[in-house]
């Protein structure tokens, strides 16, 4: 795949400034959402995942698109701002979550809806913004960053997705080995049971395959798994010591949330984009079209530049700041950022009638040679070796 076009460049220098960094420091604002809304109760518990999924897509309307990109050029001393970003958000994550929950299963003026509402809350906060920067995080290649991205995916109780997102997902997305790769005219309801049963077997048998190719059993203690299930005990004793039973059942349904935050964006990324089978078990390279992009300036800001999926693809390792768009002209476009495509996907009549046309124009753009798509849409081309 070709890098992206170099019409627009943002200099270096510029890069490097804290102002340019600080729009995605946004995110932040997310921590004193959920905690005004365990402060004052009612229908305030509401308001972070209605920031989160509707004033950001608002805002998007106001302030447009962002299709400038990055110089390719820039250092990574001259990302420190945004590295900081994505680090000091690991133990505010922690305390906000802990702290939250100390407070909302001793707060007299909580109601049982309201404690639920306000760990929904801390649930949006820990899936869109934690697991994003999870995200950033494990796929550096440091393993500082990749413990706190670790530790990230821990506080959701999700730790395995490092495992199938960098060995399963990147290398075999749009193909039938990938579970995350929603199929053309799954609806969400569908596509997410299936996600989190096969995602965590597949994970595993990657490892499990790994160590195997070393002449090691999966129980060796290189395996990644044995540092999953040890994080995510961390977590869990640590809300049973500040909040009791009631503590560790509350951070499990904000885990709960934050898994559907994740795996719904998951849903609109790839929805019905497939890579072409070449015969013999043999796929295409990726390439941009393989994934749904956007370039909503706030969502971007939110999620940082989770949106700019193609070139993600293209250069896994890439920080999130030098992540280059694509023009609707190299990859799809989605028609709004990812949070408001993700309550569409709450409603698959409307996300059907939004999508499915989308997908087959790309299809017809793309692929016209192939007439029969039948195999395609169910995932029974054969498996990739």
């Amino acid at each position: 795949m070709p890098p992206a076009p170099t019409s627009a460049k943002i200099p270096a220098d510029k890069i490097a400034k804290f102002s340019s960094a600080l729009p995605f420091f946004l995110s932040f604002i997310l921590i004193p959402l959920v905690w005004f809304g365990a402060l004052m109760g009612g229908w305030w518990v509401v308001v972070t995942p209605l920031v989160t999924w509707y004033l950001f897509s608002s805002i998007d309307l106001l302030v447009g698109l962002n299709t400038e990109n990055a110089d390719l050029e820039t250092t990574d001393d001259q990302l420190f701002w945004y590295k900081l970003l994505t680090q000091i958000w690991v133990p505010i994550q922690f305390l906000t979550m802990m702290g939250l929950i100390a407070y909302t299963v001793r707060a007299d003026h909580l109601g049982g809806w309201e404690v639920f509402g306000v760990m929904f809350g801390v649930g949006v906060m820990s899936g869109t913004v934690g697991i994003v920067y999870s995200h950033e995080l494990m796929h550096q290649k440091n393993n500082f960053e990749r413990l706190l991205g670790d530790l990230l995916m821990a506080m959701v109780l999700y730790s395995h997705f490092r495992s199938e997102h960098l060995l399963v997902h990147h290398r075999y997305v749009g193909t039938p080995r990938d579970p995350v790769t929603a199929r053309y005219n799954e609806g969400f309801h569908r596509f997410y049971p299936r996600v989190l049963r096969e995602s965590l077997v597949s994970s595993f048998k990657a490892e499990r395959d790994m160590l195997a190719r070393k002449q090691l059993p999966w129980h060796d203690t290189s395996n990644p798994f044995w540092r999953y299930w040890g994080l995510q005990l961390v977590m869990l004793i640590s809300a049973l010591i500040v909040g009791g039973w009631l503590g560790m059942g509350l951070f499990v349904v904000q885990a709960f949330v934050a898994i559907w935050q994740l795996e719904v964006v998951n849903y609109c990324e790839h929805y019905g984009l497939t890579r072409k089978h070449l015969g013999d078990g043999k796929y295409e390279h990726v390439k941009p079209h393989h994934s749904w992009n956007s370039a909503h300036k706030a969502t971007n800001w939110l999620m940082i530049n989770l949106q700019r999926h193609s070139d993600h693809h293209y250069k896994p390792d890439r920080r999130f700041p030098l992540l280059q768009n694509y023009s609707a002209d190299e990859a799809p476009q989605l028609p709004h950022g990812y949070p408001f495509m993700s309550v569409c996907a709450m409603m698959p009549p409307l996300w059907k009638r939004v999508m499915n046309p989308r997908v087959k124009r790309w299809r017809q753009t793309y692929y016209p040679e192939i007439t029969d798509w039948s195999d395609y849409n169910k995932h029974k081309t054969p498996m990739p070796r």
